[in-house]
């Protein structure tokens, strides 16, 4: 089959290919043996399933990509339009008006004919075919109609009821929040898709049965397999001295661990000391959880499955058995722990003279908190200092390191977007008792700035080897996004010199330090960050925006994070083994691109059900405060009303239905609405104070009524403009294959090979 194949893309890929039938393949290869022409016919179909090629009107195959049709992905809105995400970076999301749907669902893969004459935004198309089906299996609630069932799927993106035949409901009774695998998709087009009820959740009114819901929604497994577990139980509670051959030892150093005082997966140690010569010696060690997953163990394919632990509002899903996870990879004090080892010399001015990445094994001396290191840095906490003294005096340099990282940070222009971020407390059966804002202090950020150089400093140390290496790249921002953006903050008397697509990450930092105090300096700071472009990860070198700098990665996190457990097993192969020859590279290389296309997939999965869960647990603590008014701020403008923000993040609706005081329109350039009788204005960042009108817990919408508006708060606004520095142009002493440029730094050899017993 696939010798056809081959033989078919060569025919079709010429220059001079016209369409033509089935029979003209047929004759071509001389398959008129059943056998030969079943096989070519498998391979048409296979080719016309994967979007290669498409069947015209007349039977006969062509290239889809010499039609006007665009192959991607369909991402559903609730009010029945979609976008299509195509698979071509290049190009612009298409979209999908209600009767351009066809039959398709949320997350198919499809194919899409544009509208003729239409580009960029007004982009408009209709899905001619369905390749693959996106999602297989889905959460709602069963109803019950005696001889058959149907479910209402929770996902108000998948727009129809499912049919659930006689004797596949498993049990369920009316009101039973139930997860449903698909059996049979819809093929006319008032057809419902059917399936059976394959796990029963519990009672829609059961406590946790909300956040399990939106856990299976989002296609999550909560349990780990019995191989997967089986193999946890295998590895080992503590170290054998054979396993230090090859380590540095650091064991004598003093190490410590800064986290969180709940967290029990600590994942990363810091040491540090000031040199002779001024400058400051940072040692950063990360678990050496690649030591213990090994490659295509159960254990890795379920990690790499889930990619990434996911963080709700009432647990953690973890990416790795909870064995390793608290035990053997936890840098735990006082014990000894297998590391790899990251060990950087800083100068004043915060920049890496010299480093070292190498395997190790450390003695964590001190498991420290958040809060006693920011007592004792920030409060000068003298009972804290006196209990610590083994330490205090590290960590005071450690603090004025941190300084310094991020005094140059700020230099090169990273931008700091320091959003409030909420915290929702829930009690006793999942019930939300507080929703509040995360404080963070110096000793958070301490640990921040530690993080980030070490993952520059691993991810320009394999730039500059020129092997295949998985980056975390942030790409700058599409020219059109950030013109709208500009275009909007100018109604606020912040006027962008230059060109939309020579930004520089100084300019956008500038702009935040402009807005700074003023009322709308959230609003604003949240529009910038939607201008620009999601971080993902990439085999490609392409920089990091957001943090101005050339190389990046993840390297800190691979208890969590499965990227950082690749990039652990590359500083392996590369440095320890000593494995760079043609046939490691181009194995590699042969796998790099879809584990970065799928880590990044099941990261922004892992965000969407963190937010539903917050929201949901957000509406439910609203409810107790229907008829209340509270102070907020209009944090987004729509044609159909505006939303208002509370100072503890949470977001509420005030329909235009409810704005009953005069007739309003919606001014899209300023993101506003204008009272036709009155002339009253709302805009984005204007103070409003709101009655809480209603919640719907399984929408998780809160509706507000504005009952008030207070004089809008005047801001101080500086005569200059905000000025736009374009970027510099890349350095003539570019290396080969480079597309970032710049000079090649100097780095100590890294430590000797030495090799791990099996």
């Amino acid at each position: 089959m696939s010798n056809y194949r081959k033989k078919i893309l060569s025919i079709i890929n010429k220059e001079d290919y016209k369409p033509m039938p089935i029979d003209y393949f047929i004759e071509a290869f001389d398959a008129r043996d059943s056998e030969d022409f079943k096989e070519v016919v498998k391979v048409m179909v296979a080719l016309e399933e994967e979007g290669i090629i498409i069947r015209t009107k007349k039977d006969k195959y062509m290239k889809v990509e010499e039609t006007n049709l665009v192959k991607g992905n369909l991402s559903m809105h609730k009010r029945g339009f979609g976008f299509l995400r195509p698979e071509e970076a290049e190009v612009d999301d298409i979209f999908i008006p209600p009767t351009g749907v066809n039959g398709a669902l949320d997350g198919d893969t499809v194919l899409v004919e544009t509208s003729n004459g239409t580009t960029g935004d007004n982009m408009e198309g209709n899905v001619t075919s369905i390749l693959t089906r996106g999602i297989t299996k889905v959460v709602g609630e069963y109803k019950d109609n005696k001889s058959f069932g149907f479910v209402l799927p929770d996902s108000k993106t998948f727009k129809t009821d499912l049919f659930i035949p006689k004797g596949q409901n498993l049990g369920a009774v009316e009101g039973h929040k139930v997860l449903v695998e698909i059996t049979k998709y819809p093929d006319g087009k008032f057809e419902s898709p059917e399936g059976h009820v394959v796990q029963i959740l519990g009672h829609k009114n059961d406590p946790g049965v909300d956040i399990l819901s939106i856990i299976y929604n989002h296609g999550i497994d909560i349990e780990f397999p019995e191989a997967v577990l089986g193999e946890a139980e295998d590895v080992p509670e503590s170290i054998h001295p054979d396993e230090l051959e090859g380590r540095r030892d650091l064991r004598e150093e003093n190490t410590i661990t800064i986290d969180g005082a709940d967290a029990k997966d600590l994942d990363d140690a810091i040491a540090v000391k000031r040199l002779s010569n001024g400058n400051y010696e940072l040692t950063v060690s990360i678990a050496d959880v690649s030591y213990y997953i090994r490659e295509n163990s159960e254990m890795d394919k379920e990690a790499y499955d889930r990619a990434t632990s996911v963080y709700l509002v009432d647990r953690v899903i973890p990416m790795i058995p909870h064995r390793l996870s608290n035990g053997i990879c936890s840098l735990n004090p006082d014990v000894d722990r297998l590391t790899m080892s990251c060990r950087m010399e800083v100068n004043l001015e915060g920049n890496v003279v010299a480093h070292e990445i190498f395997p190790s094994v450390i003695h964590s001396n001190r498991r420290m908190t958040y809060t006693a290191v920011n007592g004792m840095l920030e409060d000068e906490d003298q009972a804290l200092m006196s209990e610590y003294s083994d330490v205090y005096p590290m960590i005071k340099d450690a603090g004025d390191l941190a300084e310094l990282l991020r005094v140059k940070r700020d230099r090169r222009g990273a931008i700091d977007f320091d959003f409030k971020e909420a915290q929702v407390l829930v009690g006793p059966g999942g019930i939300p008792e507080d929703v509040m804002i995360r404080e963070r202090g110096v000793g958070e950020k301490l640990i921040e700035e530690f993080m980030l150089l070490a993952n520059e400093t691993v991810a320009e140390h394999f730039h500059w080897m020129d092997v295949p290496f998985l980056y975390r790249i942030h790409e700058d921002p599409k020219e059109e996004k950030l013109k709208k953006f500009f275009d909007f903050i100018s109604t606020f008397g912040i006027v962008v010199r230059g060109k939309s697509n020579e930004i520089h990450p100084n300019a956008l930092q500038d702009i935040l330090e402009e807005i700074e105090g003023r009322p709308e300096e959230l609003v604003i700071s949240t529009l910038m960050l939607r201008s620009m472009q999601q971080a993902k990860y990439s085999p490609e070198s392409l920089g990091h925006f957001g943090l101005a700098t050339e190389f990046y990665t993840h390297f800190t996190s691979p208890i969590r994070r499965y990227p950082d457990l690749i990039v652990h097993r590359l500083i392996r192969k590369y440095l320890i083994e000593g494995r760079t020859d043609h046939k490691t590279i181009n194995t590699v290389n042969s796998w790099l691109p879809e584990a970065a296309e799928h880590t990044s997939e099941r990261e922004r999965r892992a965000q969407d059900a963190e937010r539903d869960t917050d929201d949901l647990k957000k509406a439910e603590y609203m409810k107790q405060y229907i008829g209340e008014t509270f102070e907020g701020v209009i944090t987004g403008v729509m044609n159909f009303g505006m939303f208002v923000g509370l100072p503890n993040t949470i977001e509420g609706l005030v329909h235009m239905s409810n704005m009953t005081d005069d007739h309003y329109q919606f001014h899209e350039r300023s993101m506003s609405l204008i009272g036709d009788r009155t002339g009253k204005v709302f805009r984005i960042g204007d103070p409003v104070e709101i009655e809480v009108l209603d919640v719907n817990i399984e929408e998780r919408l809160i509706d507000f009524k504005v009952i008030g508006m207070p004089e809008r708060q005047k801001s101080e606004r500086r005569s200059r403009p905000v000025e736009i520095r374009a970027k510099q142009k890349p350095s003539d002493n570019k290396k080969k294959g480079d597309k970032r440029g710049g000079k090649k730094p100097f780095y100590k050899a890294p430590a000797k090979k030495g090799q791990r017993k099996k």
